[in-house]
């Protein structure tokens, strides 16, 4: 029989010249009536998954002998989009808007590129064919209208609004937040058609929001009821039958003990310590056998793989298995039997693995511990607890002298450890928050994160050299050219890495990580280097994780949440139940399914992130809508060519538009990241402190705005020169920046901005309006999470570079991986925990279509024209403003959408000869007259940006 693999080595053979289906026959030699019906079969789906392409000539051949590309559609709320290739090796490629050919974000398309700018940049391309349709409903607030109404997607990444004709609205009304199905999608300048097909009330309910977003990403709420009646088989204990049956080894003896958060149930890790009489530690990790329960291909097990894993909303959790096992049989309570994998190691004084052991077991918890108690018998020595639990304070303090010697090895191998603020958002019965408080991440959570960590890790090398089909948790060295930047970027601050390119080792990070500990500028720089990093994923053969710096990673100590874990829980038990060998069928089987489910629970767990951002910016939104007018402290988290973003110490963040500082003309620096007043010389600078005014709160694109407090107006007269006629010499850019901060526009192109630069900015002598080539559009520099990418170990962990993992359960998006292009997080909250906001798992595009104008900020839309950062503020939709702004000002923007203001005073020769020029070419400098202005460099127009606002009349 010819198999999948087969026909696409064929096919991508040098030799290979595209044949039709009986020369494909012939080929293979195809006698058999069966077989041939087969290999048509096959040949269908490939072309049907735009695997295989059939040529005008009936002929097939892959795309990329055909010179296509197959890949996903990331698509940008200005209307562009990028194609990031299925070839992780090829550069992705970028769309402009008139060539997508109706694919909208998330398709799976082919496309073909069409240029690439000198030097071997950037390309370019268009669309081809759509292969797999993405978005097949939208979650939108509906417009009715008498014969005819729209929905206006929440989604800003999907930047036409949705026609529904009459006989379609389903019951709707103007207002009411809805879901719409997609009957026809968008060909030319047409829109889409959908069908209401379910309404979730008014989009001001409580509690709509909540929804809103559950169904925007398409996340299941109820279990089918098949599912639920498999759950219900599970039995509620088990038998001393079963336990003997299995062989199982009866580790119920052993002070064994479970550690998690006040509010958890799900309960699916234990860990004792044991000091041996040699001097060596024995670690024992103890995890749920969830694969006992849920079988390979039952119902339970295809929902839970359709899931791939639990998501953690703010104000609720949607488990990847039905509760009734979940915080049942597979959940570890205290003082109950129950089935397990174990790993035990033994650690030399050294922390080096002398010996291992992997095997299925049975054990008793003595404890249910919690953090908060674990932390004050350590730290406070709390008298009531220490009495409470004095058989175990022994066994805490065990566990406490190994976490801290593993840590010490872990860092001095070199494993990045990112130390982001976590924060959860406490809400009153009705949803509304009520509050922020930032998550501690005391001993008793490093004490988990590194067992779990060291137990991964064990796992995963054990059944690498068994030579068995696994899966294992990667995290890929970063891009060179990220990573120069940023060491660039370090250097602005006095600080120097070690290396050069790939030639630095993740220990060179951590030095760095080291030496600004406690200083201002150790949050950026440390977002930074996450942001420069790559995210961590699932893969079924292991290359390493570079945020851990180590060379075997795998994820198995949450298998009632991660589909991955649950995965590999059944291959290990098969192994172990079959002396360490599998039989040559079960070996081709397991091998062909890995990789497929390494890519669903990669792309589930991005899903699952976005969600959990989504819901957390909201309410971080809804909890400073009484607080417009107020003053705060706060720092500057991110500076871009639009404005400024400050995290205040309650981690909420909001931006400082670039028009908003109205004292002086101000400059963007990129390789500082700082803004510069031109006459003042005043310096916004990232990692700086300052003094912040909420001005409005937008809760529509659930973003919020600062403002300088007493910010004074600009004196217009020290400008000189005179701007008249076209706003610059700019052009039609290309593709725009997608991270970083890279351009890909024309020269002269805004950065980010993939628009026009020199649009028609006034026309008037001399004291025309301010050249729109002098303003950088939101856009350029990329802003990801901060705590990196969470997801991967989502252990219980702040941020491991790249696998932040099983280090606090707490979801952070740790390093590299969700959150920013970089890292991986392996951390989340355990149990009901949210994950960090911080993260951008996705291969920096992380950006593309946010609320935030930084390509970086996932799920952030700019300059879209719908409200969110980098658009000027919205007028519609429920947006609060301070009284104290000037938003209620009239605002002049220029083509593009840049906001400029009402134009710059002239100089003192402002009708001299550079009056009606395009702006840099003969433009009179302060003081000067009309003398010709120094010719910018190369590039220069790049790194500067100078803002512009209404002159006080």
């Amino acid at each position: 029989m010819i198999t999948e693999q087969t026909l696409l080595d064929w096919l991508r053979d040098p030799a290979y010249k595209p044949m039709t289906y009986q020369e494909l026959e012939k080929h293979f030699e195809i006698r058999d009536a069966l077989e041939f019906k087969d290999l048509i079969k096959l040949l269908n789906a490939l072309e049907q998954d735009g695997k295989i392409i059939m040529t005008n000539g009936e002929r097939y051949g892959v795309p990329e002998r055909l010179d296509l590309l197959r890949g996903r559609l990331q698509a940008h709320a200005k209307g562009f989009a990028f194609l990031i290739p299925d070839d992780k090796e090829h550069p992705d490629v970028y769309i402009n808007a008139n060539d997508l050919k109706s694919a909208m974000n998330g398709d799976t398309v082919l496309a073909k590129v069409t240029s690439q700018s000198p030097a071997g940049g950037k390309l370019e391309g268009v669309v081809v064919s759509i292969v797999n349709r993405a978005v097949t409903q939208i979650v939108g607030v509906f417009q009715g209208h008498e014969a005819y109404g729209f929905v206006l997607p929440d989604d800003k990444r999907i930047n036409r609004d949705i026609f529904v004709p009459k006989h379609a609205f389903g019951g709707a009304v103007d207002g009411d937040k809805v879901v719409a199905k997609i009957v026809s999608y968008p060909e030319g300048k047409s829109a889409a058609e959908g069908a209401v097909i379910e309404i979730l009330g008014h989009k001001d309910d409580p509690g709509v929001d909540i929804l809103s977003i559950i169904r925007k990403h398409q996340l299941p709420e109820g279990f089918p009821e098949e599912v639920l009646a498999e759950a219900e088989q599970a039995p509620d204990s088990i038998t001393e039958e079963e336990i003997v049956s299995q062989g199982r080894r009866d580790l119920r003896g052993k002070n064994i003990v479970t550690i998690d958060g006040e509010d958890a149930k799900d309960l699916d890790d234990a860990v004792n310590v044991e000091l041996l009489p040699n001097g060596h530690f024995r670690l024992g990790v103890h995890i749920a056998d969830v694969g006992y329960y849920v079988r390979e291909n039952s119902e339970l097990d295809k929902e839970a793989y359709s899931r791939g894993c639990s998501v953690y909303l703010v104000d609720r959790v949607i488990p990847m298995i039905p509760h009734r096992l979940s915080n049942g049989i597979c959940s570890l309570n205290p003082q109950v039997d129950r089935l397990t994998l174990s790993c035990e190691m033994e650690f030399d004084e050294q922390m080096k693995v002398v010996s291992h052991d992997v095997f299925t077991s049975v054990i008793k918890t003595k404890e249910r511990m919690t953090y908060s108690n674990v932390r004050k018998i350590l730290e406070e020595e709390d008298p009531e607890l220490m009495e409470r639990y004095s058989e175990l304070v022994g066994d805490f303090r065990l566990m406490k002298e190994l976490a801290l010697k593993l840590r010490g090895r872990r860092m001095k191998r070199g494993a990045v450890d990112f130390d982001f603020v976590e924060s959860k958002v406490i809400l009153d019965e009705s949803g509304k928050p009520i509050d922020i408080v930032k998550r501690e991440r005391s001993i008793a959570e490093q004490i988990i994160e590194e067992f779990m960590l060291a137990a991964n890790e064990t796992v995963a090398e054990h059944f690498y050299w068994l030579k068995v089909p696994f899966l294992y948790r990667i995290h890929e060295n970063p891009d060179p050219e990220k990573l120069q930047n940023f060491m660039a970027f370090a250097a602005n601050f006095g600080h120097h890495v070690k290396g050069r390119g790939n030639d630095i080792h993740p220990r060179a990070l951590q030095n760095l990580l080291e030496d600004i500990q406690g200083t201002k500028e150790q949050t950026v720089i440390s977002t930074m280097m996450l942001r420069s990093m790559k995210q961590a994923k699932y893969a079924a053969e292991t290359s390493g994780h570079f945020g851990l710096a180590a060379e075997y990673y795998s994820h198995f100590t949450s298998p009632i949440r991660r589909y991955p874990d649950l995965a590999i829980h059944r291959v290990i038990r098969e192994v172990i139940e079959n002396k360490n060998v599998l039989s040559d069928k079960r070996q081709e089987y397991l091998a062909a399914r890995m990789p497929d489910i390494a890519q669903q629970s990669s792309e589930r767990e991005r899903v699952a992130v976005e969600a959990e951002r989504d819901t957390d910016q909201l309410k971080k939104a809804e909890f400073m809508l009484d607080k417009v007018g107020e003053d705060f402290d706060g720092i500057i988290s991110s500076v871009t060519s639009f404005g400024m973003f400050i995290e205040l110490e309650n981690t909420v963040e909001g931006l400082i538009r670039l028009s908003s500082l109205s004292d002086d003309y101000y400059h963007f620096d990129e390789s500082s990241m700082s803004l510069i007043g031109e006459r003042t010389s005043n310096v916004y600078r990232i990692g700086d402190d300052i003094k912040i005014r909420v001005a409005r709160v937008n809760m529509d694109d659930h973003t919020i705005d600062f403002e300088l407090p007493d910010m004074k107006p600009r004196r217009e007269g020290n400008r000189g020169g005179g701007f008249g006629g076209r706003g610059g010499a700019g052009r039609k850019g290309g593709a725009p920046a997608r991270e970083g901060g890279a351009t890909r526009g024309g020269r002269g192109a805004a950065k980010g901005s993939g628009g026009e630069r020199g649009s028609k900015a006034g026309a008037g002598k001399g004291a025309g309006a301010v050249p729109a080539s002098r303003v950088t559009s939101a856009g350029g520099r990329k802003r990801g999470g901060k705590g990196g990418a969470v997801h991967a170990n989502a252990e219980r962990s702040r941020t491991v570079a790249g696998d932040n993992s099983e280090a606090t359960r707490v979801n952070n998006v740790g390093a590299a991986e969700s959150a920013s292009p970089a890292s991986s997080s392996e951390g989340r909250e355990s149990k009901g925990g949210k994950r960090g906001i911080h993260a951008n798992p996705k291969r920096s595009r992380e950006g593309v279509g946010g609320k935030y104008g930084d390509p970086n900020r996932k799920g952030f839309a700019f300059g879209s024209g719908k409200g969110g950062y980098g658009a000027a503020p919205s007028s519609g939709g429920d947006t609060y403003i301070s009284p104290n702004s000037s938003a209620g000002r009239r605002k002049k923007t220029s083509e593009n959408g840049v906001f400029i203001g009402e134009g710059a005073t002239r100089g003192r020769n402002a009708g001299g000869s550079g009056a009606g020029k395009p702006a840099g070419e003969n433009s009179g400098t302060p003081g000067e007259g009309g003398r010709k202005r120094k010719k910018k460099t190369k590039g220069e127009a790049n790194n500067s940006t100078a803002g512009f606002v209404r002159k006080n009349q």
